[in-house]
């Protein structure tokens, strides 16, 4: 599902045009994720699904526009898939009372990441579904780290 929010992210900002610098790391990303994929792929003897899956891909990079209100609707139905998937994780946190093996320092790393995304997209594109989509991931990404925080056992020493 992330590299698939990478690949309709990416698509997005060519779709409209947006300066390079504003999405040069998603292709890096979504290479690196294509090929962890076809490495498990590989490994698991399931390469020849490997070709099913590049054919859906490019099938999907070229349906996504289409028409503008196919590429519109997957942008946000992307967002609403990340912010889902971090409400997931705040309800488990919350279930368990225990922030275990989660990362605070990795979901702050996430809200800063968001915070100067606003930031950048402010500064050069100002679209607003950009925006509203760091501005949520912003707020989820800062609530899973207080939750972290606050769930976090400390050590007790004698």
């Amino acid at each position: 599902i992330s590299l698939f929010s990478l690949l309709v992210f990416l698509r997005y900002q060519i779709y409209y045009g947006y300066p390079l610098e504003t999405y040069l790391e998603y292709p890096i990303i979504i290479a690196q994720d294509v090929i962890l994929l076809y490495c498990i792929m590989h490994f698991s003897g399931k390469a020849k699904r490997a070709l099913f899956y590049a054919v859906v891909f490019w099938g999907g990079w070229y349906m996504l526009t289409l028409q503008k209100w196919i590429i519109d609707l997957a942008m946000n139905l992307c967002t609403f898939v990340s912010a889902a998937s971090k409400l997931v994780q705040l309800q488990h946190l919350w279930q368990t009372k225990d922030s275990g093996q989660v990362s605070a320092l990795t979901w702050g790393m996430s809200a800063y990441t968001c915070a100067t995304r606003i930031i950048t997209t402010v500064m050069t594109t100002n679209d607003l579904a950009v925006l509203i989509r760091f501005i949520i991931m912003l707020i989820l990404n800062i609530w899973v780290t207080a939750t972290i925080l606050h769930y976090r056992k400390t050590k007790k020493t004698d």
